[in-house]
């Protein structure tokens, strides 16, 4: 007769954490949350994030919201959601080949665009120009945090969103002692941002191939790959095996740092004056020239550009509007208006949480052209 066992919570973060590294955020200890919750009966702590996560008005929002091209341009582009998804899923690979907490890097990774703006970056520097003017600042890492404040999420998920770092966020910041799991988001976001912004640029027609194939890591594909794939109607093959290079790269340089820094607990990594997930250095400069060619010739492109204008100018004109008429914010926000809160806080974090629909038919209400 079939034997069926059924694992408690505490069952099951022990088994979890046995097949972990000495260096890993363990599941059945930690620094728990800001608010006292009482544990799940079958789900460990970072199980029980991720799905507040994954049933949180924020996370669905992220659905309509720009990645590159705005959700209305096609199918097959991504959005805010669907990078947050590739990440997640590279962030909990990564995590399994390094022995680290692969549902603490999934929590990190879902939750590290909450904050978000509508129209992709664009709008974060618009939003980010109106809060100056008050000798304020935005930056959607920060937001992050705030997004997620009422779902009391363990205390290591806060620290690796205050931690995130790309190219593109928080770049100037420099952040040195994160856990080795919010690292690995770190550069699941730059693996993942990279391949898919380089497939929907080749999918829009904007990329040329004969300017992309000349990528050093587009040629170190192309190696591994049979002759006869077509850099066009195959490139998914071609960026899944850049996606596979960029990876192992990252893994072999780690473990090397790892080593090299004689890494053997939590509170080691927590020390350690040195990033401990990094890539090569022929690698920092493979990368570095597909992010220039990006700039260049995806990111700055007339099709582009146009979209990021509008949406600039949608957010600045509902910023100004709700500054002089905020009895027009929601009744939710209308509350925190009454408890002499700052408007422009407020106004930020309404604008903020708008997906680019929202915003776009609040800017067409209210007549803003």
């Amino acid at each position: 007769m079939l034997k069926i066992n059924f694992r408690d919570s505490a069952q099951l973060a022990l088994e979890l954490d046995s097949i972990l590294s000495a260096y890993a955020v363990k599941h059945s200890s930690g620094k728990n949350r800001l608010h006292p919750d009482t544990d799940d009966k079958f789900r460990t702590r970072f199980q029980v994030d991720r799905d507040r996560i994954l049933h949180s008005k924020p996370f669905r929002r992220l659905k309509n919201k720009t990645q590159v091209f705005a959700p209305k341009t096609g199918d097959h582009f991504r959005d805010r959601l669907t990078h947050t998804l590739e990440v997640s899923q590279i962030a909990r690979s990564l995590a399994r080949i390094l022995s680290l907490n692969e549902d603490l890097a999934e929590v990190i990774a879902l939750s590290h665009d909450l904050g978000h703006t509508p129209f992709g970056h664009a709008g974060e520097y618009a939003l980010r120009e109106c809060m100056q003017k008050f000798g304020l600042y935005f930056e959607h890492n920060e937001q992050s945090q705030i997004v997620v404040s009422d779902l009391n999420l363990n205390l290591e998920v806060i620290e690796g969103l205050q931690k995130h770092q790309t190219p593109y966020d928080q770049a100037t910041n420099e952040f040195i002692n994160a856990t080795l799991e919010a690292q690995i988001v770190n550069y699941a976001d730059e693996i993942a941002y990279h391949n898919h912004d380089l497939d929907d640029g080749i999918r829009s027609g904007i990329l040329a191939v004969e300017d992309f194939s000349q990528l050093a890591l587009f040629k170190k594909a192309a190696v591994l790959l049979p002759p006869d794939l077509d850099p066009i109607n195959d490139r998914l093959k071609f960026i899944s095996q850049i996606m596979k290079i960029m990876i192992e790269d990252l893994v072999t340089e780690s473990y090397r740092l790892i080593k090299e820094n004689n890494i053997a607990t939590l509170e080691d990594v927590y020390k350690c004056q040195t990033k401990l997930v990094q890539f090569s250095k022929e690698m920092k400069l493979d990368v570095l020239e597909m992010r220039k060619y990006l700039y260049q010739n995806f990111y700055h492109h007339l099709s582009v550009t146009n979209q990021t204008e509008q949406g600039q100018h949608i957010i600045k004109s509902l910023f100004d509007f709700y500054l002089s008429h905020p009895e027009k914010l929601p009744s939710t926000f209308q509350g925190r208006i009454e408890s002499d809160e700052n408007n422009v806080i407020i106004i930020k974090d309404y604008i903020a949480g708008m997906t680019d629909n929202y915003a776009t038919n609040k800017f067409k209400e209210y007549a803003l052209s």
